[in-house]
């Protein structure tokens, strides 16, 4: 491994771009996912057609999606950050609507039964309710955007993808896992984080 630690400044560089496109497309697929969620909670006609369009759009080979995109929003980060996105939107809108759905009735009832308006009752006692599960959602949606994420180096975006792009293109071995190890670390420890919100988020909701 001396590829590896004879450049580690710019593992560490792109480890932090890596981390920011992940970031970056997690906290606007977020703010997509979550009214998508609940319009899919709360209206079940719309559900089946919604999770219907979200699986058809996971299920296109990224690779293709980026090549796609980049004929319209050129090369960078940005198509990476697109895709990241629409590929998040299958975990993140089924993962809160089943959040939302597992809120047991007796709680709203409860709720309803104190003068809460609607908006207090989803602040108030839906969204705890719902945070473990919506947590598990969010580590499944960022270990995979993590992984989906190393494609950004056959468009110029960036990241761990970098290393793995070019040692393919040289046929360098050490240069394609002085990308793809720390990548696995990175997954495992964000995978490890969320798992550690979760069980607080649990022990507060039943303890």
């Amino acid at each position: 491994m001396s590829y590896l630690t004879s450049h580690v400044p710019q593992i560490g560089a792109l480890t932090l771009q890596h981390i920011g496109l992940v970031l970056s497309a997690l906290g606007l697929a977020l703010v997509i996912a979550l009214p998508l969620g609940i319009l899919a909670a709360r209206a079940q006609r719309v559900s089946a057609p919604l999770f219907g369009v979200l699986g058809a759009i996971y299920v296109v080979p990224s690779l293709a999606a980026l090549a796609i995109l980049v004929r319209y929003v050129g090369l960078g980060g940005m198509p990476v950050v697109i895709v990241l996105v629409a590929y998040a939107q299958f975990i993140l809108v089924r993962n809160i609507a089943a959040a939302l759905r597992a809120v047991p009735n007796a709680q709203l009832d409860a709720a309803r039964g104190l003068g809460m308006s609607s908006w207090q009752q989803f602040w108030r006692v839906e969204l705890p309710l719902a945070s473990p599960i919506m947590i598990g959602g969010l580590r499944l949606a960022t270990v995979a955007l993590i992984a989906i994420a190393m494609l950004g180096g056959y468009v110029g975006g960036g990241g761990l993808g970098n290393e793995i792009f070019f040692g393919l293109q040289r046929r360098y071995l050490e240069q394609t896992l002085a990308g793809s190890i720390p990548a696995a670390l990175l997954a495992i420890a964000a995978d490890a984080a969320f798992r550690g919100v979760e069980r607080l988020a649990t022990r507060r909701i039943t303890g």
